[in-house]
């Protein structure tokens, strides 16, 4: 199969530049303007819109197995193409959660079937994620992109030191959701800070996330173990792991589009604004925001976690923790980083897609002749309205309902395949 993508302003040498993308049997066969189709040849023309690389998230919910009421791996996959993604991380906390093989097996088999971008998922640190023993991480190494418990963090020193020495042995990351749980309240609801003591609520204390990671960063100048800290909310953890960078360890971390758009000032009472680690005060997005532009923040993940709408209905105090984000996360962050002046657009690219590539030994990160076509095409003058009614996930909570936004996804090609297309565009 072959497809001409015609009149682009591809991303190459981190710039946009005109130019037409010739794809063959999966892979980018030439790039270059006025570029001709033959007689077997599918042609669309864009009239301007961007090719960036395909978008890649090291942090997503596809709830199956065990969950599928949520989502399902076919639902999750088509998120993310509609959304401009080509691969995604899968985390492990499903039914039975991937701690041997046999159990990773199901979710293989479901995401070979089903998935319509490529998946890898996670194996979990410990056995049922309950944070006793370790997982059979020897057998689950060549399948899987890390090891993590996301969800709850390790609450044992000794266990997490234990599976840093494997996972450096076994040549892959520990991926840690950072909590202390004997810092948190019981209950908590939000942020503890303003919004919180305001209306009564238990709010979560900052500490119990970057008191795990200075507990961990010096478990890694022990073993030398490569670590990635999951969805940095707190500007202490950001101050931790800028110090650890200017060691050399090998650490690396992630952040989400809302807490560098939002404060808890914003927060509604409605389960869309509910998600762990919670939104926080005006400082951490702050410094969220001079870690991204510094590079001690390295990628963005939406932290994409689907529920059903009567487990998000419940306000701030009872929904689930967990907001959607794949389809609306990149005009999110165009329209408020790039258009707000924040930052540039060839920064986002390597935000959501170069570098979570790079870490993760993920498909994608670059438009390249010889490379598979991992290709997401955006028109970032079109301006329209978060509606979550419109997306293909089966998770409808998101705190960007009702945003106006530009850079509208048109195409996504994953692996040289058509993923997703807008069909009215």
């Amino acid at each position: 199969m072959k497809f001409l993508l015609k009149n682009l302003n591809v991303f190459l040498d981190a710039a946009l530049r005109p130019a037409d993308i010739l794809i063959t049997d999966g892979i980018v066969a030439a790039i270059g303007q006025n570029l001709l189709a033959g007689g077997d040849v599918a042609v669309f023309d864009f009239h301007g819109a961007a090719a960036l690389p395909g978008l890649v998230d090291p942090h997503v919910h596809l709830r199956e197995p065990g969950y599928a009421y949520k989502e399902t791996i076919r639902t999750g996959t088509l998120a993310a193409a509609h959304g401009g993604y080509t691969a995604v991380c899968a985390m492990p906390n499903l039914k039975p959660v991937p701690d041997t093989l046999e159990n990773l097996r199901e979710q293989l088999d479901i995401i070979a079937r089903d998935a319509a971008v490529t998946v890898r998922p996670y194996g979990a640190v410990t056995r049922g994620e309950a944070g006793g023993e370790l997982s059979d991480m020897e057998a689950l190494a060549p399948y899987v992109a890390g090891f993590s418990d996301d969800g709850r963090g390790v609450q044992s020193e000794a266990l997490m030191r234990a599976a840093m020495e494997k996972a450096k042995a076994l040549g892959r990351p520990i991926v840690a959701h950072a909590e202390d749980e004997s810092l948190l309240q019981k209950g908590w609801a939000v942020h503890d800070g303003a919004y919180a003591r305001a209306r009564g609520l238990p709010g979560n204390d900052p500490e119990s996330e970057w008191r795990q990671v200075e507990r961990d960063l010096e478990l890694v100048r022990e073993t030398g173990c490569a670590y990635h800290v999951c969805h940095v909310s707190t500007k202490e953890t950001v101050g931790l792991v800028r110090l650890a960078k200017f060691e050399g360890l090998d650490v690396t971390c992630e952040t989400g589009p809302h807490y560098l758009t939002l404060t808890d000032d914003e927060l509604q009472d409605d389960g869309r604004f509910k998600m762990n680690p919670p939104i926080r005060a005006w400082e951490d997005r702050d410094a969220l925001i001079e870690g991204l532009c510094d590079g001690t923040v390295d990628m963005i993940a939406t932290d994409h976690a689907p529920h059903s709408a009567q487990e998000k209905s419940r306000g701030l105090a009872g929904s689930l923790n967990g907001i959607v984000g794949l389809e609306c996360a990149f005009p999110v962050l165009y329209t408020k980083l790039v258009l707000g002046g924040v930052t540039t657009l060839a920064r986002l690219v390597e935000l959501m897609s170069t570098a979570p590539a790079r870490r993760f030994g993920l498909p994608g990160g670059r438009i390249a002749p010889g490379e598979p076509a991992n290709i997401a095409v955006f028109d970032l003058n079109r301006e329209f309205e978060i509606d979550p009614a419109a997306f293909l996930s089966m998770g409808r909570a998101t705190p960007f309902a009702g945003w106006r936004v530009r850079g509208q996804c048109l195409m996504t090609l994953a692996q040289g395949g058509i993923a997703w297309r807008d069909t009215h565009a």
